[in-house]
């Protein structure tokens, strides 16, 4: 276990963004995540617990729920295990934060702005690979309503942000912007010695201190603790299937390969001796005419033309 606690525990997640008194971690890393086109000046964390409108409804929980000082309506995911339709999942999420905007009587349908952010421990989909040459597919995508034909934004009021993690590469130095820096000490924070980029934005400084395993309380450090042991035995049992996967699925493939192999060596070797059998049957038979047709005196130049051997064949008979 390292110095700083691991922020993808769902402990963690919260610990570090969740709460009211820290809040400045969030406002900081949400205005990293939107540099250039809004500055949120304050926000408050919002009950992340969401009641059905019927009995049938499904009850929805949100990792951190917040409104900023516009109004705007934020949700933001950690999800570690990789989930079939997850994007279906995060449309849901977000729609819910929509519909309960709806007022009662009488309303003209205006909507607070709603974003989801969606930290993610797996990769989504293969569209978003390697390309051609060989370039890293985006570890973040912005997901907007737009013109399908024009790339012009339709509706501001819906937003989606995923963040795939394993798709971050960058090491410390090479971390241009402030938002990859957020990334980068996320990413690697229970492995770090030191908190980087404390020089350069002071935030950092006071993530070092909220996420530093010797500030947490006995009760929190045993919470953490406890998630931490699932977490990680979650990755280590992952890991193992999946090199268990991969070796079985190598020997399976060794083995199925070495039978085609065999199967395809032994039925085109029984189709060549086939055909070089008839091949030398026909040359077989052609050298007994010939010779025959010789003994009763006909001309070599005749039998060439008869049997279609070279008169040095036939000479040679």
């Amino acid at each position: 276990m390292g110095k700083f606690i691991n922020p993808f525990t769902d402990f963690g997640f919260k610990h570090i963004f969740g709460r009211e008194m820290d809040k400045d971690i969030l406002i900081e890393f949400l205005n990293d995540l939107l540099e250039g086109e809004h500055t949120i000046m304050d926000l408050r964390i919002m009950n992340n617990e969401r009641l059905p409108e019927t009995e049938q409804g499904r009850k929805v929980i949100f990792d951190i729920h917040c409104e900023t000082d516009k109004g705007e309506r934020i949700i933001i995911e950690m999800q570690n295990r990789e989930q079939p339709h997850f994007k279906d999942r995060a449309l849901y999420y977000l729609s819910h934060s929509v519909v309960e905007q709806g007022i009662k009587g009488t309303w003209d349908y205006e909507l607070a702005a709603v974003y989801g952010v969606f930290f993610l421990n797996f990769t989504l989909d293969e569209e978003n690979g390697s390309d051609k040459n060989g370039k890293e597919g985006k570890f973040r995508r912005d997901i907007i309503l737009a013109d399908r034909e024009t790339g012009q934004v339709f509706n501001p009021k819906f937003r989606q942000i995923y963040i795939e993690l394993p798709r971050f590469n960058k090491e410390e130095e090479e971390c241009e912007t402030d938002f990859e820096r957020w990334i980068y000490v996320l990413k690697h924070m229970d492995t770090l010695d030191r908190m980087p980029f404390k020089a350069r934005k002071a935030i950092f400084e006071r993530l070092e201190r909220i996420g530093s395993m010797a500030n947490l309380t006995p009760k929190q450090r045993a919470q953490y603790e406890a998630e931490w042991k699932m977490y990680n035995d979650y990755y280590n049992t992952l890991d193992f299937a999946v090199e268990k996967g991969m070796k079985k699925g190598m020997e399976e493939g060794m083995e199925k390969g070495l039978q085609k192999g065999l199967e395809e060596g032994l039925q085109k070797g029984l189709q060549k001796g086939k055909a070089e059998g008839k091949a030398e049957g026909r040359q077989e038979e052609k050298h007994s005419i010939a010779l025959n047709l010789k003994k009763l005196g006909v001309s070599i130049e005749q039998i060439a033309f008869a049997t279609g051997l070279s008169i040095e064949e036939i000479e040679k008979l």
